[in-house]
C-alpha cells in the first residue's frame, strides 16, 4: 500500500506489563539464551512507533539478551527511495517493510531480497500462523498459481491491519435532526443526508482524495457492491472493458454524491491530514478515513464524539465490501547473518502481550486475533467488520498502475464537474488498452 495508508499517523506512548510477563514466543517458555550479545537492525517509517518500538527492543533485550535497533526514515517516500537503493547494493537491513503495490512486493521476492517464512509460520502445528487473522496474513502471502510468478508461500509477518470506512460525527448528526445511532445504509439515505447538509451550510465527507488512490478506494467499494468481486477482477484481467455500463454506473455514483452536497468543499485536493483535523474540530459531517484515524483524532481532540459506518449499500445483489485487512508488515532479508534471530525476535513482536502494548500505545489494530478483548473500544469498532474486507493485495492479480491513476484522476474530474462519467470510462479504457498493448510488445 501507499504512503498515509502505511503511515499509521500518531503517537501515544503507555507503560504497559512488566518484564516479568515477557517471552519469546507469548507463551510461558523464555528465550534461549545462545544469542545473548548479538544484535540486528530493522527499518522501518512509522513515525507514530518509534517510541513504542524502542520499549519493545529494551524489553526484548533484557529478555533474549539480543539488541534490536529499531532506525527511523520518514516520510514514506523517502523510505521506500532508501529501501530501493538498499536492495540494488545489497545491503537491507535484517529486518524491513516495504511501501509499494503487490507487484514491488514480488519483485523483491524474485530478487532473492525476501526470506520465505512459511516452514516457520506451519511450525509446532502451525502455531504462529493461526494466531494472525487471516486477512492480515492474506496480504502477506502468495498462494499457487498467482500472476506474479513467485513461488507459493509467506512472505511476511503483519504487525497490524486497518480497515478504512465511513465516520461521522453524532453531535453534528444532531443538529441535522438526525438519530446519531442510526447513519445512513444505503445510498439513497446517504445523499437524502446531503440535502440537509448542504441546506444548512456544513461541510460534508472529508477525505484525502486529493491522492488518487483513497478515491479509487470508495469506487472499489462500490464496485464490488454492485458487479461483485468477480467481474471486478476480470476487469483487471482485461475480460471487462471499464465501459462496461456497471463501471460507468460506478463512475456515475460520484456525480451523484458530488451534487446531493454530502462532499465537502475542495476535497479533490485534500490530502488526509488536513481531512482528518477538520472532521477532528467538528466542522464536517462525515469523514472517509481507516483506522489508524483512531489515535489522530484522540490527539486532536480526545471529546470527539463520533460512529463508524459501512459504505452505503447501491445494491442488493452483492455484499458491501470496504478495504481492509492490509497493514504494516515485516520482512526478513533472505541475505542476512541473522535470519533466525530475526524470526524468533518477528515471532515475539507479535505475540499476545506485544501486540496488546502495541496497539494501546499507537491505537493500531493488531494482527494477532486474540488481542481483540483487550485493546481499546474505539478499535474494536473497525475490527468488528474485517470479514466484509478486501484488498487488491490479496486479489492474486494487479492492475496497471497507470490505470488506477487514471481512475482517480478522473473521479476527482467528475467530482469537480470536468468530465462526465462516460468519458472518464472511456479514458480510463483507452489506458487500459494501451498498457495491454505495452505488455505485449
Amino acid at each position: 500500500m501507499r504512503g498515509e495508508i502505511n503511515n499509521f499517523k500518531a503517537t501515544l506512548a503507555v507503560v504497559f506489563l512488566g518484564l516479568a510477563s515477557i517471552n519469546l514466543a507469548g507463551c510461558s517458555s523464555q528465550p534461549s539464551s545462545v544469542e545473548k550479545g548479538k544484535s540486528f537492525t530493522v527499518w522501518h517509517w512509522m513515525t507514530d512507533r518509534q517510541a513504542a518500538f524502542e520499549e519493545l527492543a529494551k524489553r526484548y533485550e533484557a529478555a533474549a539478551g539480543v539488541k534490536v535497533n529499531f532506525e527511523l526514515f520518514a516520510p514514506s517516500d523517502a523510505y521506500s527511495q532508501k529501501v530501493r537503493a538498499a536492495a540494488q547494493g545489497a545491503n537491507l537491513p535484517d529486518i524491513f517493510g516495504i511501501l509499494g503495490e503487490k507487484q514491488d512486493f514480488a519483485s523483491f521476492i524474485k530478487a532473492g531480497h525476501i526470506l520465505d517464512l512459511t516452514s516457520s509460520m506451519q511450525a509446532e502445528g502451525a502455531s504462529w500462523q493461526k494466531s494472525f487473522f487471516p486477512k492480515a496474513l492474506a496480504v502477506n502471502e502468495f498462494p499457487a498459481g498467482n500472476g506474479y510468478g513467485v513461488n507459493p508461500g509467506i512472505y511476511a509477518v503483519p504487525i497490524d491491519i486497518t480497515t478504512i470506512q465511513i465516520l461521522y460525527n453524532k453531535d453534528l448528526f444532531q443538529e441535522l435532526g438526525l438519530d446519531p445511532e442510526q447513519p445512513p445504509q444505503t445510498f439513497e439515505e446517504f445523499l437524502n443526508i446531503g440535502k440537509k447538509i448542504k441546506a444548512a451550510k456544513m461541510q460534508g465527507l472529508v477525505s484525502g482524495w486529493g491522492e488518487a488512490w483513497m478515491v479509487n478506494c470508495l469506487a472499489n467499494n462500490f464496485a464490488f457492491n454492485i458487479m461483485g468481486r468477480d467481474k471486478v477482477l476480470a476487469t483487471i484481467r482485461g475480460d471487462v472493458p471499464y465501459t462496461d455500463e456497471d463501471w460507468i454506473k460506478v463512475f456515475s455514483l460520484f456525480k451523484q454524491i458530488q451534487d446531493s452536497g454530502v462532499l465537502a468543499e475542495g476535497v479533490v485536493t485534500m490530502i488526509n491530514k488536513n481531512a482528518e483535523q477538520l472532521f477532528a474540530n467538528a466542522r464536517a459531517v462525515f469523514a472517509f478515513n481507516g483506522s489508524w484515524c483512531v489515535n489522530v483524532y484522540k490527539l486532536m481532540n480526545p471529546g470527539l464524539n463520533y460512529g463508524l459506518m459501512l459504505p452505503p449499500r447501491v445494491s442488493d445483489k452483492y455484499p458491501v465490501s470496504i478495504w481492509g485487512g492490509a497493514g504494516s508488515s515485516f520482512m526478513v532479508n533472505a541475505r542476512s547473518q541473522h535470519k533466525e534471530e530475526a524470526i524468533k525476535f518477528l515471532r515475539w513482536l507479535t505475540a499476545k502481550d506485544q501486540q496488546v502494548y502495541l496497539s494501546g500505545a499507537t491505537r493500531s489494530l493488531p494482527a494477532n486475533k486474540d488481542c481483540l478483548a483487550e485493546i481499546p473500544v474505539d478499535l474494536t469498532r473497525f475490527a468488528r467488520d474485517l470479514e466484509l474486507s478486501t484488498h487488491p493485495n490479496t486479489w492474486g492479480i494487479s492492475e496497471y498502475p497507470q490505470v488506477t491513476e487514471a481512475m482517480g484522476k478522473g473521479i476527482q474530474s467528475i467530482i469537480i464537474k470536468e468530465k462526465t462519467p462516460e468519458q472518464v470510462a472511456s479514458e480510463v479504457q483507452k489506458v487500459k488498452e494501451r498498457q495491454t498493448a505495452k505488455r505485449k510488445l
